[in-house]
């Protein structure tokens, strides 16, 4: 019964090797996740179960094979234990056995018998160790090639698990992303403006404003300190218009008005991005930042830093976006700017 139970988990073993195998000669990896998965995240979970499942089977496969060589390697032990008895009783026979002569015919014939019987054991005891020699080698081989494709198999289920983490990252991040806008402060909202700039500037954006950041419209204070360059532009992931605002690399980042973070990661095409809820569901978007200074839940008062000005490729600059809940609306008449171009 168990080396039935052997036998059965070794030839699943070595059908899994054969398959590994079968595929690596076509230029294929071994255990590939199931076609499609690449193209359908949704599979994602799948393949890591098949992954799995071929991972456990490898191992009880590799499991079955070491318990038999274990046995077999008694077998052999006491094969050759036979074969040398049998040998030295064939050597016997031949070497320093009396023939009986005096016996007659008859004698001379069961000697002839004897002989051969030993000379037989010697044969089969031979052949039978052998056998089991070589089973021992194929088990051997075997191990070999299921502890490279449990390897595999591992490396297979990392990647595919790094896999499932990335795309599960940016379902977090689309979804932060989303909610961002949804607004936590709504009507509710309170500015804080402790720290105000003084002067022109300060007196643009000053938390007094009854009206809150509606009434600010053509007040809002620029965003990047310093001198810059303005052009309409979008990004991939937003439905209206922005602007590209050209300046250093490093240049400061600002709040344009008090506000609270609602959103400070990595986002698509706008890079290191801040999204600040201003109340009434007003939003601006601060991206291509190359560092982000406020964490989510900061908050801000008007002209304080938020970040530095990146470069993702495009050259230094800040993107810039003003949005009423999700919608976004062309940031120019806030800012107190006038269109040049149309975006891109």
């Amino acid at each position: 019964m168990k080396n039935r139970a052997l036998g059965a988990a070794l030839s699943a073993a070595m059908g899994l090797v054969a398959w590994g195998h079968s595929a690596r000669g076509h230029g294929e990896a071994p255990f590939a996740a199931p076609a499609g998965t690449e193209a359908a995240p949704a599979n994602t979970t799948l393949a890591l179960a098949a992954v799995d499942r071929r991972i456990a089977d490898a191992a009880a496969a590799e499991s079955a094979a070491r318990a038999e060589l274990a046995d077999l390697a008694g077998k052999i032990a006491e094969a050759r234990s036979r074969s040398t008895s049998s040998g030295r009783a064939f050597y016997k026979l031949t070497r320093f056995g009396v023939l009986p002569v005096g016996g007659g015919f008859d004698a001379l014939v069961r000697h002839a018998m004897y002989v051969e019987r030993a000379r037989r054991a010697v044969v089969a005891e031979l052949a039978a160790e052998r056998r089991m020699r070589e089973r021992g080698a194929e088990l051997a081989s075997t191990l070999d090639r299921l502890a490279r494709d449990r390897a595999a198999l591992s490396l297979q289920r990392q990647e595919l698990g790094a896999a499932a983490d990335t795309r599960a990252d940016a379902e977090r991040r689309d979804e932060a992303f989303a909610r961002a806008f949804h607004g936590a402060n709504g009507g509710d909202f309170v500015a804080i403006d402790s720290d105000a700039p003084s002067g022109a500037e300060g007196a643009r954006v000053h938390a007094d404003d009854m009206g809150g950041f509606a009434s600010a419209r053509g007040r809002l204070l620029f965003p990047v300190v310093g001198r810059a360059e303005i052009r309409p532009a979008r990004r991939e992931a937003g439905e209206g218009p922005g602007l590209e605002i050209r300046a250093a690399a490093g240049s400061v980042v600002r709040s344009v008005y008090p506000g609270r973070v609602a959103f400070s990661d990595r986002y698509g095409s706008y890079g290191r991005i801040i999204i600040l809820d201003h109340g009434d569901h007003y939003f601006t978007v601060s991206g291509n930042l190359a560092t982000a200074d406020a964490r989510v839940g900061d908050e801000l008062s008007a002209g304080e830093r938020i970040g530095t000005v990146g470069d993702e490729g495009r050259g230094p600059l800040l993107y810039f976006e003003v949005r009423h809940g999700s919608r976004t609306i062309p940031p120019e008449p806030w800012l107190g700017v006038s269109r040049t171009a149309p975006p891109n």
